[in-house]
């Protein structure tokens, strides 16, 4: 786990040295970097945002599809899958944005708890030689140079014992004291794990104590947001009461995370949550229905000619449907061991169905009048 910190802190590390040598202040660099890592993640949301509108127009087709098959819901699987690639929608595309926040998270964690790498630039011996004095003052073996928190438990070391680093290299103790000046917001050390139980309530133990509940506040107006949006958008949608659930659960754990890990964190969290709230809103006003309906012709005739010049290359649907069509025929077909065998009767009615359906796309294909009740037979 660590070396995926490590990995992805890398080039956080250099944007946030970068910022942070521009304003000289660790609670600007952090708001300053939510900024250019939104900006950087807002095509990804503005596609996200798209699909999603592309999506909630499908509602009346989806409603329709799941009044026709209600008691098949094998086949109203397969019928939803066709609707979502003629229309060019992937609707795991919503996936994407959660993955890359959390890719971004470790980033952020890396850069918060090893400011002494990312911003300083100190060489490995001489991080691990004041980590080694750190270690011998602080009395406690619950950390190695390893540990995420190793910087940390150094600068704290230092900031109460600043005469016992003064020996070391690269002019250790004067960068690291002269930085511990600027890792603050409002004289609150960043660096610092939140308490609910503080020794000393001054003006530090306050605003600590204050960040883990702003964070959880921020991500609950965010939460309320995305619920009440999705409810007026697609009011048949189903799961309210999970929805409900999520909706604090997410802003509670928030809080309970910010109280276990530096203060630094959670104000990330805090403006993160603020800035994606903003963003949703714009987005959500910019996608109209209007809009969003000529979007979806475009998007839909680039997705035909790119099937036209493409005819080897299979979309995800495509796939998925290649993959249940061949479960389907495993499971009606074979005897494989366990197997179960399907009725001829059985067989017979499904390629029936089959043929129906043929008939009736090319039917709306060619404009042309279809009749259920009619078979084909003489």
């Amino acid at each position: 786990m660590n070396s995926l910190y490590d990995i992805i802190g890398v080039p956080f590390g250099y944007l946030m040295y970068l910022i942070y040598s521009l304003c000289h202040n660790y609670a600007f660099a952090i708001i300053i970097f939510t900024v250019v890592t939104k900006l950087l993640l807002f095509p990804v949301n503005y596609h996200t945002q798209k699909s999603s509108a592309r999506m909630q127009m499908l509602n009346p087709k989806m409603e329709k599809l799941r009044k026709s098959f209600a008691s098949n819901p094998q086949r109203l699987q397969e019928e939803q899958q066709k609707l979502y690639q003629q229309e060019g929608i992937n609707p795991m595309g919503s996936c994407l944005p959660a993955f890359v926040q959390m890719f971004l998270l470790f980033g952020v964690i890396d850069v918060v708890y090893k400011p002494i790498t990312h911003i300083l630039h100190m060489s490995k011996n001489v991080r691990q030689a004041a980590f080694n004095i750190a270690v011998q003052l602080d009395g406690s073996s619950a950390y190695d140079f390893k540990s995420l928190r190793s910087e940390l438990v150094t600068m704290e070391q230092l900031d109460k014992h600043a005469d016992k680093f003064s020996g070391l290299a690269e002019n250790f103790a004067s960068r690291v004291n002269e930085f511990n000046e600027h890792y603050t917001i409002f004289g609150a050390n960043l660096g610092k794990i939140p308490e609910f139980h503080p020794e000393t309530w001054n003006l530090e133990a306050v605003i600590l104590f204050c960040i883990p509940f702003l964070a959880g506040l921020a991500q609950l107006v965010q939460s309320i947001y995305s619920q009440v949006h999705q409810k007026k958008t697609n009011p048949q949608m189903q799961g309210g009461g999970c929805m409900a659930v999520m909706l604090y659960v997410m802003p509670i754990l928030s809080v309970v995370w910010a109280f276990a890990l530096p203060a630094g964190i959670g104000f990330y969290w805090i403006w993160s949550s603020l800035f994606s709230f903003f963003i949703n809103l714009g987005l959500n006003h910019y996608f109209t229905p209007e809009r969003t309906e000529k979007i979806n012709e475009k998007e839909k005739e680039k997705a035909r000619i790119y099937a036209e010049k493409h005819p080897e290359k299979k979309t995800f649907m495509q796939r998925m449907l290649e993959q249940q069509a061949a479960l389907e025929q495993q499971q009606n077909g074979g005897s494989g061991s366990g197997g179960n065998k399907v009725s001829r009767s059985e067989i017979n009615k499904q390629n029936r169905d089959r043929i129906k359906e043929a008939r009736r796309r090319m039917a709306e294909k060619y404009g042309e009048e279809y009749d259920e009740n009619d078979d084909g037979e003489e």
